[in-house]
């Protein structure tokens, strides 16, 4: 079995092995070393990356006790590994705050974590049961201040579950040796990651949503550098709206209420004044038998509120078009008793259309310029 260093010391960056076997897959080789601080991908944790005898390293995996390294080439005799370690410490904070937000979500409510995954930008923790957004407000508090207290970080190790007599979470049986990742006061969790040594070098964690998932919910949250990045990142983009609004940063919620209450109210009002347009237009119709309309102005449910006014002014055939030549037109075809369903089917063969709908009412959107619109009923006449 490969001698597991990052067990031991988590913070080791650089090490040397002697490579045992190094056998070509479909990726490149795989590389087994008898000792090894490169953590393999398990329990929700990615795995690290780096450098293995020169050779980048793709992937690590454990499978029966060996730990296997991806790698471009071969290797053999002695290497030296060098651990990304940037990516091995954010890995660290966030499974570390991950524990202690699952370690307070089960002593609070006895919700267990059924499902945990670290993306490459967030975190998501799947639980049993239902969390309100207010519940977790004082978990995230409680989170915090355990990393404001520098708690150290306990791992021990017991030949067997049966040797360990404390309580600890787990979300299965474990059979040989025990390892068990503790916060004194926050948590105890069965555990093979990488941590942090004190809670104080997860720096900060940051719950970002809860949504219902299954019969429990799914918890979204950033930790340590990630989260700074992110509120950072945040409050930029908070700044510029604000200044946008002319309010304050911290009342940019009542602007934003106040600038869509004010856009609703236009919206209102400049709808009176197209369906007072529209009227207007459809009079214009009266009395007419073949109405072709052009126009770049009306959306699709205008086009169609145009089309119903207008058939109370005439009987005849109304084509009415909206939209561009480089982005194509939406269309309705209507005439009071009529059929138009074979002319809806050559419209839209032969101006490369989609719709349809009832014998004497039709939409649908063409990819035609207005040229060709004219063309196609030109030629029915």
């Amino acid at each position: 079995m490969t001698e597991k260093l990052y067990d031991a010391n988590a913070y080791l960056k650089t090490f040397t092995a002697q490579v045992l076997s190094c056998e070509p897959v479909k990726d490149g080789y795989a590389v087994i070393l008898n000792r090894t601080a490169f953590y393999p991908e398990g329990g929700g944790q990615s795995c690290d990356l780096g450098v293995l005898g020169g050779l980048r390293v793709t992937d690590v995996q454990e499978r029966g006790g060996e730990v296997i390294h991806t790698v471009p080439g071969p290797l053999a005799g002695e290497v030296e590994g060098v651990i990304d370690f940037d990516r091995r410490f954010d890995l660290m904070q966030q499974h570390s705050g991950e524990h202690l937000v699952s370690g307070l979500v089960h002593s609070r409510f006895g919700y267990e974590n059924v499902g945990f995954h670290m993306g490459k930008e967030l975190i998501t923790i799947d639980f049993d049961g239902v969390l309100t957004w207010e519940q977790l407000q004082d978990i995230e508090l409680a989170a915090n201040r355990a990393i404001w207290a520098d708690l150290e970080t306990q791992i021990t190790v017991y030949p067997s579950a049966d040797a360990c007599q404390s309580f600890y979470r787990s979300k299965k049986e474990i059979e040989g040796p025990l390892r068990v990742v503790s916060f004194p006061g926050v948590d105890a969790c069965a555990c093979c990651g990488t941590h942090v040594a004190r809670t104080g070098e997860i720096g900060l964690v940051k719950l970002l949503s809860v949504v219902k998932f299954h019969q429990g919910v799914r918890v979204e949250l950033a930790c340590g550098a990630r989260a700074f990045d992110l509120l950072a990142k945040i409050w930029q983009q908070n700044r510029e709206i604000s200044a946008l609004l002319s309010a304050k940063p911290l009342q940019t919620a009542p602007a934003v209420e106040r600038v869509l209450g004010e856009l609703e109210q236009t919206k209102a009002r400049a709808a009176s004044w197209e369906s007072l347009a529209l009227e207007r237009q459809a009079e214009r119709w009266a009395g007419l038998s073949e109405i072709l309309y052009i126009t770049g102005d009306l959306g699709p449910d205008s086009l169609r509120r145009l089309a119903i006014a207008a058939m109370e002014q005439t009987g005849g055939r109304l084509a009415l078009f909206s939209g561009s030549d480089e982005a194509g037109y939406a269309y309705v075809l209507a005439q009071q008793g009529g059929d138009l369903r074979a002319l809806t089917r050559a419209l839209n063969e032969g101006l490369r259309g989609r719709g349809g709908g009832k014998p004497g009412f039709s939409q649908g959107r063409v990819a035609a310029t207005a040229e060709e619109i004219r063309a196609f009923f030109a030629a029915l006449v």
